[in-house]
Formats: structure tokens, sequence, C-alpha cells
């Protein structure tokens, strides 16, 4: 469904931000894309969605592909109406208008008014506390309630990929779980397919098909996720598992951070 091939993302004609990156992304799949802060991550879904240059950045090499279409130099609103809905670290919900209000933001690109009801009944179903707050203003709901507000919103567009840039951040464990439940049902149900830029690799890991891990604007590794979370390294510098007496000396040390620089 999604090609991503050999990206080079350059900020202020400067800063190379990432570098040769290649990805892709298949029909009804859970992909995740780990890393740590800085990798390019965030990055990486903006030039997917083509909302780079309100930063001043841009695609100088390489190419994105949706559904076989080039997609790298069209406009955002033209990403949008092919069916890729990002939803941005931070939620971007509008504070001041009340749940229902946002939620009919995600009507913008529909034209067929008489699904809309049916969609939103199916979003509420995902989330049932958006039904019981619809009338109240998006801003007095808690971090988890505003991620949902904002996943539900990008789905009422009827995407055919939707990205999401760091879900859990800033929610408690018990939140994160659910909204993770509810990733996977989005899958399973709707069929759609999810790209999931995640720094909790150990839950992103647990609901994905497939992985890549990010550092410093390049892939390192990926793979199918059940082999990720066999991987040594991954399980020792993502998922927190050594060898118990395990001692490593300086020089061991000192070759995987060269080899790979995952500590952060």
């Amino acid at each position: 469904m999604l090609r991503v091939q050999n990206i080079e993302v350059v900020y202020h004609d400067v800063v190379l931000a990432v570098r040769g990156v290649s990805l892709e992304v298949p029909q009804k799949k859970i992909v995740a894309l780990l890393g740590s802060n800085g990798a390019g991550k965030s990055t990486t879904l903006k030039a997917i969605s083509n909302i780079l240059e309100i930063e001043d950045g841009e695609i100088e090499e390489g190419l994105i592909e949706f559904e076989g279409q080039r997609i790298d130099h069209v406009g955002p609103e033209a990403v949008v109406r092919m069916g890729i809905l990002q939803v941005p670290e931070g939620r971007g919900i509008f504070d001041d208008l009340t749940v229902l209000e946002n939620l009919k933001m995600g009507f913008f690109t529909r034209s067929d008014p008489g699904a809309v009801k049916s969609d939103l009944e199916t979003v509420f179903g995902y989330f049932p506390v958006l039904r019981e707050r619809q009338l109240q203003t998006a801003g007095y709901l808690s971090g988890g309630e505003q991620q949902m507000l904002a996943i539900g919103r990008a789905l009422l567009a009827r995407p055919k990929l939707l990205t999401l840039d760091e879900p859990s951040l800033g929610l408690a464990p018990l939140i994160i779980q659910e909204i993770f439940r509810i990733i996977q049902r989005i899958k399973e149900k709707g069929g759609t397919a999810i790209l999931l830029v995640e720094q909790n690799a150990r839950i992103a890991l647990s609901i994905s098909d497939y992985g890549y891990i990010m550092e410093n604007g390049k892939i390192v590794l990926d793979g199918p996720c059940g082999k990720l979370m066999q991987n040594e390294d991954v399980k020792e510098f993502y998922l927190g598992f050594t060898e118990v007496g395990t001692k490593k000396s300086y020089r061991d040390v000192k070759h995987y951070k060269r080899r790979k620089r995952w500590l952060s």
C-alpha cells in the first residue's frame, strides 16, 4: 500500500534529518517505526503526509508511493483525500470546540453524508467515553480521552492508512494498554493499515506485524515483530532484558555503540 524508497529529508537547506530511509506498509497490517528521540521517526511521518514545508523541510532525494501512485510532490490536502490520515504527536485537537465538533472535522473530505452517522456510531463503539462527553469542551478532557478523540476524528475520514505519532506519549500505563487494544481492533475490524511511530517498543511490537528501527535518520534494523522481539540487541536496548549475571567489557559496549548507537 505504502512504499517509501530511499528518501532524504533536509531542514533549512542544511540539516539532514532523514538519510536514505526505505519502508513499506502492506494492506491491513500494522507496521511499527521505533527509535529514540531525534531518530527521525516523526520527520518520516511528516514526509509521508507532505507537511514538511511548514517547518522549512523538504524531500531532496527518493520517492513515496501510495497504492502505486507517487505522492511526495502532491499537497497535503491531496494526500488526505487519497486516504492517508495522520494523528500527530500531541494530538492536535481543537481545545475550544466540543468533542462532537472536533469529530465533525473528520468529515471534511467526505461527500457521503448518509454514511457519516453510521461511522460516528462506529467511533463511539470504539471510544464510548466520547459519546458520553460529546458536548463537553475538548480542552477539558484527560490526556487519554484527547488521544481517543484525535484517533476517532481521523477514523471519520475513512482512512486507508492511519499514521500514529507517539500515541502513548504522556499517558498512564492502563490508558496506554487501552489505546493499543483499540488500535488493534481498528486494524482487525476495519481493515485499516497503520503505521505506528512509538518509543514504547514492547507494546508497539506486541501488536504490530512488522517493525523498523531508526537511528540517526537511518533504518538500522527491520523484520517481523516476533523476530525483532527475539533479537538480543533489541531485547537489551529496547525491551530491557539482559542475561542474568552477564557482564560486558568496556570494549564490548564501545563496539556496540559504534555499531548501532541506540543508547539514549
